[in-house]
């Protein structure tokens, strides 16, 4: 199983103490691992003395997905003058990027007349204005990650109106299916609520899909949050270093922690209320507490497909859209999610990857 990544298994193992080593910095001490999960079974989440601070805005509003897949029968398509990649797909039924990723076209998918092109067959689904990825996984009861690899979809992973996605084999068609559970009186609607996502998700699925050519607006270092139907901006690339966002005790490595756990990040001990700080220049890409074993969660993207996670948080100061940077304050650590002491989780992915952050952080 893997903790920090991927789905949550519905028996969750206690991970074995381990002892950690190395040179740590800000007054940072080594120490046994602690458990980041103890109950077996169905996982509950411990109670906070409140909730998280900071979250309480939906970041996605309620979007219903109306299962619209379509069977392609694979084929060959001879390019004509004036073909595009994009209207091959229209013509054909099936997704530019899978047609793309099944004759290895890449940028700028330059076509040549009588050029041959496999067209490959399978289910598409034709993408609706303000759908994001996660609900339409949801609606097909497929994982995200798996349609990701399949359309070959990249950084800033906005969808657009009308882009027909293949589908995993399995694929389900749930009537009127939605990512939005049935909110309680006086809380916002929330896109993830109910599903069981993570940081891989949140990343390359919540995203909104808008019309071709739409301008995304760029992001603002004010604290305003960007609505729900707008996608956010994406720095092009990124060139800098990464500092630590918190000093105090490493708890947990990155990599195996034994019994077949994996940690995706590195677990720091805090003070409930510390502050925790960008580790990077980025744009805010999530903010809130609907990822439910990480309680009060931020995602930053930093560009050139570099992304940091920051969980366990129980106050949030930044907004979905803030454009931050190095050392700026994004929230106060805590004891949220599945966490049983106050602790800042910290994890850097590299093109969907998590990586481990003490190979990329300053020693000493």
């Amino acid at each position: 199983m893997v903790w920090g990544h991927g789905r949550i298994d519905k028996r969750l193992a206690l991970l074995a103490a381990l002892g950690v080593a190395g040179c740590i910095p800000g007054g940072m001490t080594p120490q046994s691992l602690e458990p980041e999960i103890t109950e077996a079974g169905q996982p509950a989440a411990p109670p906070l003395a409140e909730p998280v601070a900071g979250s309480d805005a939906p970041v996605w509003e309620s979007r219903s997905v109306a299962p619209n897949a379509a069977d392609v029968i694979g084929t060959t398509y001879t390019v004509q003058p004036g073909d595009t990649l994009r209207g091959i797909g229209n013509r054909t039924g099936a997704g530019s990027e899978a047609i793309a990723a099944a004759n290895g076209l890449t940028a700028p998918y330059i076509l040549r007349p009588g050029q041959q092109l496999t067209i490959p067959g399978g289910r598409y689904h034709a993408v609706a204005q303000g759908e994001t990825g996660i609900a339409i996984a949801q609606a097909y009861k497929v994982a995200w990650s798996d349609i990701v690899a399949l359309n070959g979809l990249e950084e800033p992973y906005i969808l657009r109106i009308g882009q027909r996605l293949k589908l995993p084999a399995g694929a389900q068609a749930v009537a009127a299916a939605s990512a939005t559970p049935t909110p309680k009186p006086g809380k916002p609607p929330s896109r993830i609520g109910a599903l069981v996502v993570n940081i891989d998700d949140v990343v390359t699925g919540s995203q909104p899909a808008i019309a071709e050519g739409t301008a995304v607006p760029p992001a603002r270092p004010a604290r305003a949050p960007v609505a729900a139907s707008v996608p956010v901006d994406v720095p092009k690339g990124f060139s800098g270093k990464f500092v630590w966002p918190l000093s105090g005790t490493l708890l947990t490595r990155y990599g195996p922690v034994g019994k077949g756990q994996i940690s995706n990040g590195i677990d720091i001990g805090a003070t409930r209320g510390q502050p925790f700080r960008a580790a990077a220049d980025g744009v805010v890409s999530y903010a809130g507490s609907e990822v439910a074993i990480y309680g009060g969660l931020i995602l930053v993207s930093h560009g050139g497909g570099w992304v940091s996670a920051y969980g366990h948080a129980e106050r949030i100061d930044v907004t979905r859209g803030q454009a931050v940077k190095a050392g700026q304050v994004l929230g106060a650590a805590g004891q949220s999610g599945f966490a049983e002491t106050p602790k800042l989780h910290f994890e850097l992915r590299k093109d969907r990857k998590p990586v481990d952050p003490l190979l990329y952080l300053p020693r000493g």
